[in-house]
């Protein structure tokens, strides 16, 4: 049976020392929940419910928009991990399956790791904890092992005596189990304890008093890092940046200088592609096989085909999509736009909410006139149309195939097939204005100094 995933995402995070719900800092230019909510996804979860309850409603609304498939419950009063867990209760009835309760702000817990907990209740466990060895435990709680391997209890950090403190099996939080037994025991737990708290981690020590087998699975310390405070939010970065850049590499990506591009949580780059230093991807971006992602270059909500060419110090915003064999080349910007194949904007331009058809050549210094003050206007520009440097498109405007405009027009009326568009002022000559203009400067400027 599919599982169902309870992930905790109610604390405050105080020493975030901010506003926003500590779920909702980001990680890969992604909310923290919305890591853990994808690692459900993989899962094939048959339920997701998140516990939230500082800042609930900014919560529920990442939460839903990511995947309609969650619900979000609340919990009012922080009483601890117990008493968070058993507010999905509810919304767990009739459910007859394992759960897995997960957290908001530990995003590096995945599939795989779920997966072998899973193997371990397939096994006979009852419940299966996920641990981690750290050289220093500090405050982690501690997984106590009997002497055939298996866990007897779990003890927190501000509970521990002596010798347990020097034990450093952790606890990562991560727990699974059976619905009916999960709640059964909830129920029997007290807050007798340091904190005056009711804490999950009990359900171990009270499942062994009905002589039920539990266990625990490894994962390296590093998936299991959880996020309180700025600082550990940057190292989070760090790792989720180092890991991807691994993986793109080890799926066939070149990274010139891996250490200075920044990949978002959802990049796809695909085979034989080539990304120069300094390249930034926002959210929602795609890259083909064999593109090329010159130096420099902030690419977000983008689409950029086969054997593209992007940069350097190119942008593209949401809505770009990039045809085959196109080029977006040094200080051009594209939004909403789709470049056809073959195209090219080389140098210096703005194309905003256009359509370009197949092998146009966008000029130098071209700007699509998108926005009236109210509203947007799209620009279409024709199959093999050539814009002249220095073009201002007026949209909404149409230029046809095989059609061109002179440099520096201003173009506000569509250009048929094949036509040329010019929409400037006729340049006029005056023989010997420009040195008499000058000496009257020289002479002014002679005449104020004097003064």
């Amino acid at each position: 049976m599919k599982p169902a995933v309870i992930i905790l995402a109610a604390g405050m995070g105080t020493r975030m020392e901010s506003e926003l719900p500590k779920v909702l800092h980001k990680v890969g230019s992604t909310p923290l929940l919305i890591h853990t909510i994808q690692t459900a996804l993989d899962m094939d979860a048959q339920k997701i419910i998140i516990v939230a309850g500082h800042g609930a409603e900014l919560v529920r609304d990442v939460a839903l928009d990511y995947n309609q498939k969650a619900e979000v419950v609340i919990q009012s009063e922080q009483l601890g991990t117990a008493h968070a867990v058993d507010q999905a209760r509810e919304a767990l009835k009739g459910f007859d399956g394992d759960v897995f309760v997960l957290y908001g702000d530990t995003p590096f817990i995945d599939a795989d790791i779920l997966t072998k907990m899973s193997g371990a209740r397939t096994d006979g466990a009852s419940i299966v904890v996920l641990g981690f060895e750290t050289k220093i435990p500090s405050s982690y709680g501690r997984l106590i092992l009997k002497s055939d391997g298996n866990l007897d209890a779990i003890i927190e950090a501000k509970d521990a005596d002596k010798d347990q403190k020097n034990i450093n099996f952790c606890n990562s939080g991560v727990i699974c189990a059976p619905r009916k037994l999960l709640f059964e025991l909830i129920n029997e737990i007290d807050n007798t304890n340091a904190n005056n708290e009711y804490y999950l981690t009990d359900i171990v020590k009270l499942a062994r008093k009905r002589n039920l087998d539990c266990t625990t699975v490894h994962c390296p310390k590093e998936n299991a890092m959880g996020i309180n405070s700025r600082v550990e939010l940057a190292e989070a970065e760090a790792y989720f940046q180092k890991t991807t850049r691994t993986k793109m590499m080890l799926n066939g990506a070149t990274l010139v200088d891996p250490e200075t591009v920044w990949f978002a949580f959802d990049t796809v780059v695909g085979r034989d592609v080539t990304i120069e230093q300094n390249v930034i991807f926002g959210p929602n971006t795609t890259v083909e096989t064999g593109a090329y992602i010159r130096a420099f270059s902030h690419i977000e909500g983008a689409h950029i085909s086969t054997g593209a060419i992007v940069g350097p110090y190119a942008r593209l915003r949401p809505g770009a999509e990039l045809a085959n064999n196109s080029k977006v080349g040094n200080f051009c910007e594209v939004k909403n736009a789709q470049v056809g194949e073959g195209a090219k904007i080389n140098h210096l331009s703005y194309v905003g909410d256009a359509t370009i058809g197949d092998n146009a050549n966008i000029g130098a210094g071209t700007i699509t006139c998108n926005y009236d003050g109210v509203s947007k206007h799209r620009t279409e520009i024709g199959e093999r149309a050539f814009i002249g440097s220095n073009t201002a498109l007026v949209a909404p405007v149409r230029i046809g195939n095989d059609a061109m405009t002179g440099a520096g027009s201003v173009i506000s009326k569509n250009i048929p097939d094949g036509a040329l568009g010019l929409g400037r002022a006729r340049q006029k000559i005056k023989e010997g204005f420009a040195l008499k203009i000058l000496n009257k400067l020289k002479n002014a400027k002679i005449a104020t100094n004097k003064d």
